[in-house]
Parts: C-alpha cells; structure tokens; sequence
C-alpha cells in the first residue's frame, strides 16, 4: 500500500490570532473547529521577537534569533551606524524542517514560507516568500516550475502590494487574491507530484489585520463606527477556513495536518518615538534636528556626543555606541553593563501619555537567546506587550504618537501565536495544549516520525 500523500500538512498563517479562532469564531470557522475537536490545539508563545521576519525560520530550525542572528526584517550588517541589510533566506545558516525531511527521503514542497526567498535546491519543490522582489528574479526551485505557475496563474502574487495604504478596497481583494493563489497552488502541487511533506503560508492574515482592525474593534483608540469593512476580518477567517477544508479534501484521509500562526495580533494602541525619549534623556544627540519628521538615517546625528540610539517597528530595538565597538564609541567598554542596565530601567519606567504605569518589558539579548551571533540590539523593548509599537523617526519633539510612521497600519503583533494538530491515526479527542512554543514544532515532528533531530535544538517535544 502506498503511503500517503501528503502524509504531513503544515497550513502556517501569518499572525493568526488564537482568542478570534478559539473563542469568539470558534461556532463559524467549521474546518478549523473539527481539526480541534479531533485533535490538539492550544495557544503558542512565539519567539522574541514575534515578528514574520525572523519567527518562521525560529519555528522551522528551532533554532532562537540570536543563534541564527536574525533579529528582524532589517538588521545590522555591521558595526557602522547607517547599515541595515533585510535579512532574507541567505541568512539562515542552518537546516529547517523541509531540508532534515528531504535528507530522510521525503520528497518536500514549501510554498511561500518566509525566509525562502531567494531560493535554493530542496527535495522537491520550493516557491520563495515575500521578500522575492518581483517575478522577473529567480523564485521557485527547480526553477521550471516559474514558468508552471505562470501558466496556472498568469496574474501570481509574491504579496499584497501596498499594503499600507487607503486604498482598502484594492486591499482586499489582494489579500483574497494571494490566499486563493497560495491554496490553489498547494492544490495543484499535491495532484500533480504527491508529495510526502506540504507546507505553505498564507500571509493575508497579517495584510488584513495590519489593514483592517480598526473598522473590527471598539476598543481601537481609532475604531471607525459603522466603516463598511466592519466585519472584513471575521469574512476573512471565514474565508480562509473554507481553503482550509479544500485542501484537505485533495489529501489523504490518514494525512496529518499542522495549521500554526508564527504569532497574534491585536489592536495597534500608538508609537512610542523611541528616539525622541533618548533625545529627551541625553543619549542621541542631533547636529541639527530637523524641521520635519523624518528616518534617523536620514539626519545628522552627532555620534561623538551620543550613547544609544533606536530602530522603529512593531518592537523597538537600542543600539549603544561603545567605545572600540562602534567607530566614534563614547561608552568605555568597562561601564557598558552598567549604562546597558540603567537605560533599560528607563526604558521601563515610560508611562502612558496620560502619566500612568506602562508595562513595559525590556530584554538583554543575552539573557533570552541560547546564543547571540551577528549585530544584536544592545536592548530588546516590548512597550505594553506590543500594544505600543517603536517609532525611530525624529523632528516633531513629540514622544508618543497615533499613527505609524511607514504607512497606515490598524494592528501590531501579539506574543502568542496558535497551533492546531490533527493525526487521524492518532486522534487527541480535543486535547488543549497548555506551554507550547514556537521552538517545540520541529523537534516535536522530527520525534513523531522518528527522525534525529539536529543537537541542541532549544524546544521540547509536545504530547499531541
């Protein structure tokens, strides 16, 4: 009797949020519901941080940031202060998932996976995520079936384009469009090479919450009553449920399937202007601030006369300037600890606009990673858990702010992701996982089909 095919299914969804699938949807996202009702399911902690850039190479090698120096979408490329390089596929150093199951023999497709692009020779086939810059650079592996899925989809999306923009309904059904594409090609790609190992991920998610919350949620500081994209989130999952119930319709019924968010969302409650408080603190110096917002990159920072400075986005990252570290230095290497734990408690200690306590959590690399290797952030800041994202520009004085200075965006991401598994040879009746986290994904699967699992990996193996 010939295995089935496939005989694993990983379904990834990009930001997810666990408390919309588990509770407030649950009664209309069917698919999904009798996966948990078969299976195991529960809340997932991601990595730190929880970004898509680096969490999904995390969740595939298990393997942390600071061991695969991937600290976010840009990092670091050197000691240099302007130097921000994205961090693509070529920066993960090290097996993942599809590569340790194509070693063993299984023949392996991996659609759109952040951190693919550019590609490279799997077992099988390989469609890059969406850091591929357009269509007219290399994307599949082998490099054939491009011209494949040019035939299949003429009009095939690496992502929803501009998609912090207003113009929602061009949005939508981008988001629509790249959903159906990433579930008609896995489709396809079962029918035509029945793979032992499917993966694909879907990153409408993230586009449709970073979109689409605000009109949603009442509790969003800017909720749009009575938008006419209300219910564009809920419609979505909807949606996505029903791809969900296609795809395993064209697979085996022995077929296992993982259905995973690499983290969560929730509503985006402001920007904290990151340089602006270390402005304020007598840490980042300008040699003349600007008479407009502006990127830090983009003004003249007077490094000799500066100690730290900071990067934007969902979380926010503090870089200080050390002597025989940085090329202008001005912390001696000797009160580096010191000042790297004064400015974390200050850090800690911003309030909310209105003065009250804010939780805010600010991490040493070196204290949350197995190893730290790269240009690591000096600090690592969640303000309020994420509800607070980190904003770098610099030149309105301004310490908070409601908007996100790269474009629109209605949501920021959330600490915990979800994961759903089903083996209908070993059924779970509903078990409710408590304590996974991104990490215990692969060694869990290497262990459940009886493969060594690289040394050291940092995860533990889940009872699904």
């Amino acid at each position: 009797m010939s295995s089935p095919k496939p005989r694993l299914l990983i379904i990834g969804l990009d930001c997810m949020e666990p408390s919309l699938v588990f509770d407030r949807w649950r009664q209309d996202l069917p698919n999904l519901s009798r996966l948990m009702a078969a299976g195991s399911y529960g809340r997932m902690e991601s990595s730190i941080p929880a970004i898509t850039v680096p969490a999904w190479s995390c969740m595939m090698s298990g393997r942390d940031p600071g061991e695969l120096g991937i600290y976010g979408f840009r990092n670091r490329a050197d000691r240099s202060y302007g130097k921000m390089a994205i961090a693509d596929g070529r920066a993960v150093k090290v097996p993942r998932l599809w590569d340790l199951l194509g070693d063993a023999g299984w023949t392996v497709a991996a659609l759109s996976v952040p951190g693919t692009s550019p590609p490279y020779p799997v077992n099988g086939s390989l469609v890059s995520c969406f850091l591929t810059p357009s269509r007219d650079v290399p994307y599949t592996h082998p490099p054939g079936l491009a011209a494949q899925i040019a035939e299949w989809m003429p009009d095939f999306l690496l992502d929803v384009p501009e998609f912090r923009s207003e113009e929602k309904t061009r949005i939508l059904q981008n988001i629509y469009d790249l959903c159906n594409q990433r579930f008609d090609l896995a489709e396809k790609l079962i029918e035509r090479d029945q793979p032992d190992f499917l993966m694909l991920v879907d990153m409408g998610v993230d586009r449709i919450h970073h979109s689409f919350w605000k009109p949603m949620d009442p509790t969003h500081p800017q909720h749009e009553p009575g938008s006419p994209f209300a219910n564009a989130i809920h419609d979505y999952y909807c949606h996505v449920d029903r791809r969900v119930g296609d795809l395993l319709a064209r697979c085996d019924e022995e077929t296992a399937v993982l259905v995973v968010s690499d983290h969560g969302a929730r509503p985006l409650m402001g920007g904290i202007c990151v340089n602006e408080w270390l402005i304020k603190w007598g840490y980042l110096t300008l040699k003349q601030p600007p008479s407009e917002p502006l990127p830090l990159d983009q003004v003249e920072v007077d490094w000799g006369q500066t100690k730290a400075w900071g990067a934007g986005g969902y979380y926010g990252r503090i870089f200080m300037n050390v002597q025989g570290r940085e090329p202008q230095g001005v912390i001696p290497l000797a009160e580096y600890e010191q000042a790297r734990s004064h400015l974390a408690d200050l850090l800690a200690s911003i309030p909310t606009p209105d003065g009250q306590p804010m939780p805010n959590r600010i991490m040493k690399p070196q204290q949350i990673y197995q190893k730290v290797r790269g240009v690591a952030p000096d600090l690592i800041a969640y303000f309020d858990e994420l509800a607070w994202r980190s904003v770098g520009t610099v030149g309105d004085g301004s310490l908070y702010t409601t908007n996100n200075d790269t474009g629109p965006d209605d949501a920021n991401h959330a600490p915990f992701g979800l994961m759903i598994f089903h083996d209908p040879r070993q059924p779970k009746g509903g078990q409710v996982l408590e304590g996974a986290t991104l990490y215990d994904i692969l060694p869990t699967l290497l262990h459940r089909y009886g493969l060594q699992p690289p040394a050291n990996l940092r995860g533990k193996i889940l009872p699904i």
